[in-house]
């Protein structure tokens, strides 16, 4: 049997059947703030998936991105009166520290977009040489009808990604842009922030441009899963396909794995509304294999609701999973518990299979390890 994964792209789920060494790139933090507990989910799920394929007898090659040319971060060190690397760097070591608590298997490499500038300059050269971007006024724009597939990532309507667009970053309206969709490659630096010097002027990348430039630079022009959190799929994950595939003139992704946004009181989790349960803050009262347990006793696809009942819930469940530890491990468990991966990453009907052999009276040690739960 094969794994099977929803593909976002596709809008269904596939046989996911890669070589022997898998590339894999998983969009990651924006370093101006402490991990939550959606940042936690997404890259837990990812995890999952990589343990599930090393098992497998794969090689996977992840990398995951940090963000530290952006808005959000610019804006926090404004706030704070730091040098925005200084933010970063600090917020980088916080979410690796969680990531570590989490047994989050380390990632083959963590770049940061600052030191991709040179690839990111090329990288725009090759799109409007290949006709696909232009330059107005002080910045450069992909211009997104000169791509006849722009949109096919997502499936959504224009006007929903005229909404999510605006949501989420883009300034449909600046005049210098021939389609409110068309999409910044590079633009003028405020005069407190970071610029560098390109034929196009002084400033810095777009936020798109920097995960093409990085993923073709760590691992090639062609990446066989590309994942992130669902709220990337537009306007983030559109746009990072129809440029790097306008600048290689080759299929960028394989497969488009996305995880589900988590809510808390009534609204999606958002560092704007200020309803976080950050990592840091749960690891100093609960076990991290329980914090692990309890996120990934959802499915990686469903929005949930963020419960205080979920720690201690998750808590005794850990706590009856390790007081198996010594028993005999029935081989049929870590079966059903592969079984259940391979079925989109069900990690909820794996937890309900480990639960159902403890309460048999037996260990099922190898069934959570390869869930990223230790035991011992």
């Amino acid at each position: 049997m094969s794994l099977m994964l929803y593909d976002t792209a596709r809008r269904e789920v596939v046989s996911f059947d890669p070589p022997k060494q898998v590339l894999m790139y998983v969009c990651g933090i924006t370093p101006y703030d402490a991990t939550h507990l959606g940042h936690a989910s997404t890259f837990l799920a990812y995890d999952v998936l990589i343990r599930r394929l090393i098992d497998l007898g794969h090689d996977v090659k992840c990398v995951r991105n940090v963000t530290d040319v952006d808005d959000p971060l610019f804006a926090k060190a404004r706030e704070l009166g730091v040098h925005y690397l200084d933010l970063a760097a600090g917020e980088e070591a916080r979410f690796n520290d969680d990531m570590a608590a989490l047994n989050v298997l380390p990632v083959a490499a963590a770049p940061r977009a600052s030191s991709a500038i040179p690839d990111i300059r090329k990288f725009i050269q090759a799109v409007l040489d290949a006709g696909h971007a232009y330059v107005s006024g002080d910045s450069v724009y992909f211009d997104v009808n000169s791509y006849e597939t722009f949109g096919e990532v997502s499936g959504y309507s224009i006007e929903e990604m005229h909404r999510l667009a605006t949501l989420r970053g883009g300034n449909v309206d600046d005049p210098q842009k021939r389609h409110p969709l068309d999409f910044v490659l590079w633009q003028p630096s405020a005069a407190d922030e970071p610029a560098w010097e390109t034929p196009w002027g002084p400033g810095r990348p777009g936020w798109h441009v920097e995960c093409s430039a990085l993923a073709l630079r760590e691992l090639g022009e062609h990446v066989h899963l590309h994942g992130g959190g669902a709220d990337l799929i537009f306007p983030h994950h559109e746009c990072e396909r129809a440029q790097s595939e306008s600048a290689t003139g080759i299929e960028f992704v394989d497969h488009w794995m996305h995880t589900a946004l988590i809510s808390k009181d009534g609204e999606k989790m958002s560092k704007s509304l200020g309803n976080l349960v950050f990592i840091d803050a749960l690891r100093k009262e609960w076990d991290p294999r329980a914090i692990r347990l309890g996120i990934i006793s959802h499915h990686y696809r469903t929005e949930w609701e963020w419960s205080d009942d979920l720690m201690p819930t998750s808590m005794e469940r850990f706590r009856r999973w390790a007081a198996s530890v010594e028993a005999a491990e029935n081989e049929s468990v870590l079966a059903a518990v592969r079984q259940a991966l391979d079925d989109d990453l069900n990690t909820p009907l794996a937890c309900d299979l480990i639960d159902a052999a403890v309460a048999n009276g037996e260990s099922a040690a190898a069934s959570s390890a390869l869930l990223g739960i230790e035991l011992h």
